[in-house]
């Protein structure tokens, strides 16, 4: 809630403090640290006008939590913004996140959870001529942890509602919105120039230019988004330095009505790597995004081995589907049964000539290698479908029931372990003991054929409204290493405050969001979290 400090000017923010304790554990292997406490710590201060807002952050991120890049640690100021705005006209100066489109081409966003961060500061221009019509601009460097990589980021981008102007369209409930943008980086060559052999280095373009237009139809419950991107020659460490250029389509659809909803998209990506400092790896410097086309599993086991974009190419396709069987039916009882189904697969390429990696060698200063557009290649990179079952069973007592199937190509992903196969079962039951009291139960099981084998998982989850939660679960490892990965937590919440406390083991693995992942190492120790926003 924000907080009035005159008749015309609100301050509103936010406090989020992350808390590790560690504690050597040479079971599971922890990293040693040297820090006695290690905290991920962000201040957040916005203040609004009528016609001026301005903000500011705080980040101590000098002893980080685990996993994050070395240059992620430092403390200061890193983001701040005037922004001002009147009429159809908004004008911000200094830092700011902004996505043309399905960010294929742009797309800056903070993630704290994976250290990503990329802001671009500099100049951002949003003006709306007519109705019906907004354009964009806008021009500045884009923030890697505590510095600014030296390339300059500009694009502009347009979108059109043409109900707007066609009348009859709207009159139909139908509504279409055409888009494009184009963005530019200008990037000088390095002091690193990449050799060919003993006399001859690649000449870099100091102008990497890349494009998008994409139109997209709703009807009622009925809407298809059809998109298409394309970057020039951009050598770069993800693609090995070679100069061909990439390209990315997408399709998509869904339907919905009351008790139902259809989603089908298909995505084909191919060197589609975008970065504002050429020779970055890791999870910074991206320009753009690709976003994976699978399902954001928020079970334990479920999530054990989740899907990251590959960068070289991919085929990905996925469907979901959803239906509420309605009360007094056959199957949907007394109160309704909800039933969810969703399938991705994603797959390689066709490559005519040599795919990455670096190591190979001919791949620096070559055009690349060649794909037919609807020529699939024969590796399957990852697969899963599950189903779930949600079920109230009485007035006090409801069910999700889910299975799995998953196809984790682990060499493709993580460059080493061959394809994992995986059939995960979940129950998670709520059962309410009065208007305050709830209890909450999962019970995972993960058959796993390679990497370390059978996972399980329980966990107990009491709350007692409006404040406290008492959380304890185990993850424990059936197969290889029989470790057990425990935790008790406990939560206390009073308006829009938020503290967590707790201790156990967690297991090494990835970290994904919408496709972007990062490795975070096992750990053991006390954790303390604190929520507030005004």
């Amino acid at each position: 809630m924000a907080m009035p400090l005159c008749a015309q000017v609100t301050l509103s923010g936010s406090i989020q403090s992350d808390i590790l304790i560690p504690e050597d554990d040479d079971a599971i292997g922890t990293e040693h640290s040297d820090d006695k406490v290690l905290t991920n710590t962000y201040v957040d201060l916005k203040l609004g006008s009528k016609n001026v807002d301005a903000g500011v952050r705080f980040e101590f991120l000098k002893y980080p939590l685990p996993g994050y890049e070395p240059d992620f640690k430092g403390w200061g100021v890193p983001h701040f913004y005037v922004k001002g705005h009147t009429g159809n006209v908004e004008l911000t100066v200094g830092d700011y996140y902004e996505q043309f489109g399905s960010g294929f081409i742009l797309r800056t966003y903070e993630e704290r959870s994976l250290g990503i961060d990329n802001a671009l500061r500099g100049v951002h221009l949003n003006f709306r001529p007519v109705d019906g019509v907004t354009l964009r601009a806008l021009s500045g460097k884009q923030r890697r942890y505590w510095e600014h990589n030296d390339a300059l980021v500009s694009g502009v981008d347009m979108e059109v509602g043409l109900d707007h102007f066609i009348k009859a369209l709207a009159s139909h409930d139908t509504h279409i919105t055409v888009g494009g943008s184009w963005v530019n980086k200008y990037e000088k060559p390095s002091d690193d120039a990449i050799f060919l052999d003993v006399t001859h280095r690649l000449h870099l373009p100091e102008f990497v230019n890349a494009w998008d237009a994409r139109v997209n139809l709703t009807h009622k419950g009925f809407s298809i988004l059809a998109e298409y991107a394309q970057k020039s020659q951009d050598p770069s460490f993800d693609n090995g330095y070679h100069y061909g250029k990439g390209t990315v389509a997408m399709l998509s659809t869904s339907y919905s009505k009351k008790g139902m909803s259809i989603l089908l998209q298909a995505k084909r990506s191919q060197g589609m790597s975008f970065r504002s400092r050429r020779s970055m790896s890791g999870t910074s410097s991206f320009i753009n995004h690709l976003p994976a086309f699978t399902h954001d599993q928020t079970y334990a086991l479920a999530a054990q081995y989740p899907y990251a974009t590959n960068l070289d190419g991919e085929w990905a396709f996925q469907g979901e589907f959803g239906y509420t069987f309605k009360k007094g039916t056959a199957l949907g009882g007394k109160y309704g049964t909800k039933l969810k189904l969703n399938v991705s697969h994603v797959r390689g390429i066709d490559e005519d000539g040599i795919k990455n990696p670096l190591a190979e060698g001919r791949v620096i200063g070559s055009e690349g290698y060649k794909s037919s557009f609807f020529k699939m290649g024969d590796e399957t990179y990852y697969q899963d479908i599950d189903v779930q079952l949600e079920k109230r069973l009485t007035r006090d007592f409801s069910l999700i029931l889910m299975y799995m199937n998953e196809r984790y190509n682990m060499t493709v992903i993580e460059g080493h372990g061959g394809m994992i196969t995986s059939n995960i079962l979940i129950a998670d039951g709520k059962y309410k003991f009065s208007p305050k009291l709830t209890l909450r139960c999962e019970l995972q099981y993960q058959f796993c054929e390679g990497d370390d084998g059978d996972w399980a998982f329980g966990l107990a989850e009491l709350s007692w409204a409006p404040h406290w939660m008492f959380t304890v679960s185990d993850m424990w490892n059936c197969g290889v290493t029989k470790l057990h990965f425990y935790q008790a937590l406990v939560t206390y919440s009073l308006k829009s405050h938020r503290i967590q406390a707790g201790y156990g083991r967690t297991d090494a693995g990835f970290n994904c969001s919408g496709g972007v992942c990062r490795w975070v190492p096992a750990t053991r120790g006390f954790t303390l979290s604190y929520n507030y926003t005004f």
